[in-house]
């Protein structure tokens, strides 16, 4: 049976005592085995909320521009819409 090797990557960071103790606190409080493991947790967890942010913003820009490239164009109605307005216009006209 063949086994899946895994690589891993070293990260180094320098913090202050306080802030390891803050980290280490918080880790232990969060139910984390280890300091790395709540630091890579929370970091997984903010980095991903940055890019849900930033591709919900993407897709806001391009809704944007469809619409005004919509509501902008030289694109007549076609028949079908023209009847409808009409109908509609006319509907509230007997009210």
């Amino acid at each position: 049976m063949k086994t899946l090797e895994v690589k891993q990557s070293r990260f180094e960071l320098r913090l202050s005592k306080e802030d390891k103790l803050f980290f280490e606190e918080a880790s232990q409080l969060a139910g984390y085995k280890t300091l790395s493991s709540f630091v890579i947790s929370a970091v997984r967890d903010y980095a991903s909320k940055i890019l849900q942010e930033k591709e919900r913003i993407l897709i806001s820009q391009r809704e944007k521009e469809q619409f005004f490239d919509a509501v902008f164009s030289d694109i007549q109605p076609n028949k079908k819409l023209k009847n409808a307005a009409s109908k509609y216009l006319e509907s509230q006209s007997s009210k």
